[in-house]
């Protein structure tokens, strides 16, 4: 029978409270936890601070099964994991003569002297299991007590790393048997979480007990991650994809990818497939949307490249918008989004023209026109195709779903075609 097995990931250093320093190590620690079938119920900062981190240790060996921590294992006094831990489990702090001998060569490989300081870093709680850290000079400490288990690694990510991969995940496969989880993502776009749950809710509602949906909406996206828990992978991964395929007809029109698969990506792999080319007209998001389709590898085979027209007078020079629609309608309108598109995908010679032209505030906005309003077109050379957003009061957010909305109508126009 597999065990259920629940972690807790302690990140210590008062850098990481005082904003000075980003905590990737647990975004990691958690991702690889998942890979093996060990659930992580918290992730809990604390600083150099012996009573916080006495309630951390407490607190965590309440709820959890495997304790992961990391930082506060330099060799200068304000590291004081060592010596709490020491005198948590009741033991105190011996020499190893491995760790002396590993932190020596270590120093030596670099062409440097062993201080007595470096020397206190092979000083360890006697009853520790230590674990050999051979890319730098603090060591980890793995420590079973009370049926738990505890694992002491330094903060630098590379070190984690090292240590984690090398001997920590082997240990832990070791000591439990632990389940298959399975994720799987579906990407969606175009449609709002609430009004996504009720499309599928019968769907949702008829999933076996073993598989769970959780809802990860993002700016102007959605992903459905169904994760599957059992003992055999092959198995559970086929009963997802079984979940998957009854989910597809539910919502062909709003699944655009799984897993990594972001929408640029899938906007990629259209064009290709297709043998067609994009150009940008982008005056409100700013060349924002040519960004997120060049960030793509192979994006030149077929983005031809596009205009920012940001100012009226070159709307109408460079990309060749008709003066009397400018003056008539405006350049947040769908007269000016159409001859946009139209202009650029002639100008550049491509399959779609794709265009944007907004309000993104936070100043600007008019009652008639007020801050968040948008409009968007895309042309396929014989009909163009148009959206009128109305956003949000902040203007980066505002570029963002721009992009997505006019990345999403691309898509749409592109699938039309190929009807």
């Amino acid at each position: 029978m597999h065990q259920s097995v629940n972690a807790e990931i302690i990140s210590i250093g008062d850098e990481l409270l005082y904003g000075q320093i980003m905590d990737t190590n647990s975004k990691w620690l958690s991702e690889e936890m998942d890979k093996i079938g060990i659930r992580v119920v918290r992730r809990t900062t604390v600083g150099d601070d012996e009573k916080s981190l006495l309630d951390a240790f407490n607190a965590a060996s309440r709820r959890a099964d495997v304790i992961l921590m990391t930082g506060g294992l330099g060799p200068t006094k304000d590291d004081l994991t060592k010596q709490l831990l020491a005198a948590y489990f009741g033991s105190s702090l011996t020499l190893f003569p491995d760790a002396l001998e590993d932190v020596r060569r270590l120093f030596e490989s670099r062409g440097k002297e062993l201080t007595p300081t470096n020397r206190g870093q092979a000083y360890l709680p006697s009853n520790c299991t230590y674990i050999r850290n051979a890319v730098g000079t603090a060591p980890g400490m793995w420590f079973e007590e009370a049926g738990k288990i505890w694992m002491s690694m330094p903060g630098v990510p590379h070190e984690m790393k090292y240590l984690m991969e090398q001997e920590v995940i082997p240990r832990l496969k070791k000591a439990y048997r632990l389940p298959v989880i399975y994720h799987k993502l579906i990407r969606t776009v175009g449609i709002g979480e609430s009004w996504l749950s009720d499309l599928i809710s019968e769907w949702e509602e008829k999933l076996p007990d073993h598989i769970r949906l959780a809802y990860l909406p993002s700016l102007g996206e959605v992903k459905l991650r169904l994760t599957g828990f059992g003992t055999d992978q092959d198995r559970i991964a086929s009963e997802v994809e079984e979940q998957i395929d009854r989910l597809k007809p539910l919502i062909p029109q709003y699944i655009y990818g799984y897993n990594q698969e972001t929408l640029p990506v899938a906007i990629g792999h259209l064009l290709t497939q297709r043998g067609e080319t994009l150009a940008l007209a982008e005056s409100c998001s700013g060349g924002y949307i040519a960004h997120l389709i060049t960030g793509i590898a192979g994006s030149s085979n077929y983005f031809n490249g596009g205009i920012i027209p940001y100012h009226n007078a070159y709307k109408e020079q460079l990309l060749g918008v008709s003066g009397a629609v400018l003056l008539r309608e405006g350049a947040v309108s769908e007269a000016t989004v159409i001859e946009m598109a139209t202009q650029v995908r002639e100008k550049f010679n491509a399959s779609y023209g794709l265009s944007s032209s907004g309000i993104a505030g936070p100043g600007g906005g008019t009652e008639e026109k007020p801050v968040g309003l948008v409009w968007i077109a895309c042309h396929n050379g014989q009909r163009c195709f148009t959206r009128k957003l109305q956003l949000t009061q902040d203007r980066t957010v505002n570029i963002h779903l721009t992009a997505v909305a006019a990345l999403n109508l691309l898509r749409q126009t592109v699938l039309q075609q190929a009807e």
